[in-house]
C-alpha cells in the first residue's frame, strides 16, 4: 500500500518574508494571493516564526470601523513581523506520513504546517491543499 508524504501534497512555491517586513508587505501578499499564513525566515531561509491573518488582525487597526486608510496604511508600515509573528512554531518534514501531518493538524486546530528540512523552508501544508485532495477524488 502506497503512504503518502507531505511532499506529495505540500505547495512547495512558498512566499515568506523576513523578520524585517512590515505588516504592509504581509497584509499586500495575503490579499494578492488568496492566502492566510506567511511563513518568517531568516537570511538563510530557515523558519524563524509564522504569521495568520488572525494575527495581522489583532495586530493592527484593519477593520475597524472610523479608521482612516492613512492611519491603518501608517500602522501597519510601523510594525515588523518579528514583532507579532509565533515563534518555535511546529513544523513536519517533507517525508512525514501525510496521515500523521494531518492527525497534527486536526488535534492542535492548526491552520497549516511549515515544511522544513531541518530548519530550512521548504514547503506548507494546509487545510486547503487537504481539500483539494478530497476534490481531485486522489
Amino acid at each position: 500500500m502506497y503512504t503518502m508524504r507531505v511532499r506529495d501534497l505540500m505547495t512547495n512555491r512558498v512566499l515568506a518574508v523576513g523578520p524585517d517586513d512590515d505588516l504592509s508587505t504581509l497584509h499586500d501578499l495575503m490579499t494578492e494571493h488568496g492566502i492566510r499564513h506567511i511563513p518568517v525566515v531568516d537570511g538563510e531561509g530557515d523558519l524563524a516564526g509564522l504569521v495568520s491573518h488572525r494575527d495581522l488582525l489583532r495586530s493592527s487597526l484593519i477593520e475597524q470601523p472610523n479608521v482612516s486608510s492613512f492611519l491603518e496604511e501608517a500602522m501597519l508600515e510601523r510594525v515588523k513581523a518579528a514583532e507579532i509573528m509565533t515563534a518555535g512554531v511546529e513544523s513536519v518534514d517533507p517525508e512525514d506520513d501525510l496521515r500523521q501531518a494531518a492527525q497534527l493538524m486536526l488535534e492542535n486546530k492548526y491552520g497549516c504546517l511549515p515544511v522544513t528540512e531541518g530548519e530550512h523552508l521548504v514547503g506548507i501544508l494546509t487545510e486547503a491543499d487537504f481539500v483539494r485532495l478530497l476534490a481531485q477524488g486522489t
